[in-house]
């Protein structure tokens, strides 16, 4: 849907500018892959190498309305996380942010957003800050996110992955420790992959996780390899079918469509200081 849109503005061969409902939207076309972002939380919405199924999940539920999280893609969930405030997750993901910058080579296409604290942010966190989300579009898919200022903060790139079906979905390089959000962030340990169970819901933060996760996915017969950089966690998630028609744009059948693994600093916060910015960096691809 997204890349049939009608092109509202042409910034380059291979970067348009498009709209979805109210939301403004920057498409890359690349010999190598396309991909999508939207203004609203630099949230990545696509990300398709050429000759590849799409990776990432989209939902059909989203109104695409301004100020309202956009379900699917990467959002940015950024300087909370969790439902222990409002907004869920975090403002960065539901306020509007500034394309900046745009370069292009034969292997990939690079886009820089940024998103300054205003009155609007500092009614909700009183920190100034400036929050830079960097994308490369190519045979792999990098964001890159950079918080600038003098401020402690927690964040994920919470990636919804598209498979076909949590139950033919096996996790490696999750660690050996975990705690689980659906049991009171009761400790677990787990030896070997993740196996996922079709219909049973899972929430569990991995304290101990390596660098590179790898999503075998049976049932779209295809391997995605997940890097994580500037991390302390990798959380897994998927709602499972008894939740599902009771979550914000989650259709009753969704759950069998994604699981997100998410790159994120919680255990041990970003730290930004004038000088040394905070990072939180995933990098994907296809492995095959």
């Amino acid at each position: 849907m997204i890349f049939t849109l009608p092109v509202g503005e042409t910034r380059s061969e291979m970067v348009t500018l498009r709209t979805l409902g109210g939301i403004p939207l920057v498409v890359v076309a690349h010999p190598l892959a396309r991909g999508a972002i939207s203004l609203l939380g630099a949230q990545l919405l696509a990300w398709q190498p050429a000759g590849e199924d799409s990776v990432l999940w989209l939902s059909d539920e989203n109104t695409w309305t301004p100020g309202v999280a956009i379900r699917g893609g990467i959002p940015i969930c950024w300087p909370w996380f969790g439902d222990w405030r409002e907004p869920m997750h975090g403002f960065a993901r539901t306020m509007p942010w500034d394309l900046t910058r745009c370069t292009e080579t034969s292997e990939n296409v690079v886009l820089t957003f940024e998103l300054r604290s205003s009155p609007e942010s500092l009614a909700l966190w009183p920190h100034a800050f400036t929050l830079i989300a960097r994308f490369t579009i190519g045979r792999t898919c990098s964001v890159e996110l950079e918080a600038r200022g003098y401020h402690l903060s927690v964040g994920a790139l919470h990636t919804y992955l598209r498979v076909g079906g949590p139950g033919r979905v096996s996790i490696t390089g999750l660690g050996d420790e975990y705690t689980d959000e659906l049991r009171d962030d009761a400790p677990g340990r787990q030896d070997g992959p993740l196996a996922l169970t079709e219909g049973e819901a899972i929430d569990r933060r991995y304290t101990r996780p390596t660098p590179v996760n790898q999503v075998w996915d049976r049932g779209l017969d295809r391997t995605i390899e997940a890097r994580h950089d500037h991390h302390s966690d990798v959380v897994v998630w998927n709602p499972g079918s008894r939740v599902n028609g009771r979550l914000p744009h989650l259709g009753e059948r969704a759950h069998q469509e994604f699981v997100c693994v998410e790159t994120a600093r919680l255990t041990r916060p970003m730290t930004a200081t004038p000088h040394h910015p905070a990072r939180l960096s995933v990098t994907l691809r296809v492995v095959r």
